[in-house]
């Protein structure tokens, strides 16, 4: 396709892998029977995922227990009252809190890449959670004997393994999450926070060469999660201008969901750089509504007023269940939307000539 298009990850899971999950919790099924209703799971998303035309899919995260937490999930130094994240319906996610040093991942995201690699035909993509978002686990007040430049040391070598491994592993592209990058605004409208997310990360992707890095993306929203978002109210100016100092060589911007579309491409127009490839959100996960192909097609149409078409892709604006026990939209609603993406990409690219 002339205009490549992607998903973000994640695909709501199916009612069994829920009941298997929940059932599992309280003893009521075993490991090997929660990792087969995982697998069917995957095999399933695949399928129904290359149904839809997509030329790139992921494995829908079935088996992540959530795309921010999946390297710690289980670790023992951990404790629950970590930092709270707020949702605008008022339902609150948190973070668990590292309570000793050192600092290792208990799961690279390797693992999920190779699963998938079983079951698909055509290329699969990865995401990974940013370093600046496990940057919050480390709590303000410290941890005596693990001073936190410590800790950053060993986040930035984790985070460069997890990315590492899946391009090492083929991975068609491997893209970070960094949907924390706004919700940093909110917490501290001075910016600074976000600078010091914005070197940090650097940290990391400054460890990979020009070549490897046209192959890392960043993605960025304002959350999406129970049909909420955590930081829709934060401009996009206020954000954008520094996103695009992150040295990747893709970022996925939702946009579908924004008031102002046009004012938000001007701004990227003005600060992106022309090697940096800008994948537009084009389809709204957490909006029942399912966009037509046509009205994708006029959306890339539009972008392609302020972003030279040879740079332009197209996304979803989230994943459509970034947390696995999120159930507010349906997989076949994810589907439909999914395929009028590719639809309408084709169309907007015909329309293009390209």
């Amino acid at each position: 396709m002339s205009i490549p298009t992607e998903q973000i990850g994640s695909i709501p899971r199916p009612k069994e892998l829920l009941d298997g999950i929940a059932a599992f919790a309280v003893g009521e099924i075993n490991q090997e029977a929660l990792d087969a209703l995982t697998t069917q799971a995957i095999r399933d998303s695949i399928q129904l995922l290359e149904k839809t035309g997509s030329p790139v899919i992921t494995d829908g995260e079935q088996s992540k227990p959530s795309f921010a937490t999946y390297p710690v999930h289980g670790l023992p130094n951990l404790a629950p009252d970590g930092i709270k994240i707020h949702f605008s319906d008022g339902h609150v996610r948190q973070l668990p809190r590292l309570t000793s040093g050192p600092f290792r991942y208990q799961t690279y995201a390797q693992q999920y890449l190779i699963e998938a690699q079983k079951y698909a035909h055509v290329p699969v993509k990865q995401a990974v959670i940013a370093a600046s978002a496990l940057s919050l686990l480390y709590p303000q007040d410290g941890i005596a004997g693990y001073p936190k430049e410590d800790f950053l040391q060993d986040l930035v070598n984790e985070a460069e393994t997890d990315i590492r491994r899946c391009l090492d592993q083929g991975a068609h592209c491997v893209q970070v999450d960094f949907t924390e990058g706004r919700l940093s605004v909110k917490l501290d409208p001075t910016r600074s926070l976000l600078k010091e997310f914005i070197k940090l990360n650097n940290r990391v992707l400054e460890r990979f060469t020009a070549e490897e890095r046209k192959k890392i993306g960043v993605h960025t929203c304002p959350g999406a999660d129970r049909d909420s978002t955590h930081s829709a109210d934060v401009d996009y100016a206020e954000l954008l201008p520094d996103l695009f100092e992150l040295k990747a060589g893709n970022f996925y911007i939702a946009l579908a969901s924004e008031k102002n579309r046009r004012r938000v491409l001007e701004i990227i127009k003005e600060h992106s750089k022309p090697e940096q490839r800008i994948f537009i959100g084009v389809t709204d996960p957490i909006n029942p509504h399912i966009e037509t192909p046509e009205e994708v097609k006029l959306k890339i149409l539009e972008a392609a007023e302020f972003i030279p078409a040879e740079r332009l892709g197209t996304t979803d604006d989230c994943g459509f269940s970034p947390f696995g026990d999120d159930t507010s939209r349906s997989r076949q609603i994810a589907l439909e939307k999914i395929t009028n993406r590719v639809l309408g990409t084709a169309l907007a690219a015909k329309e293009l000539g390209l």
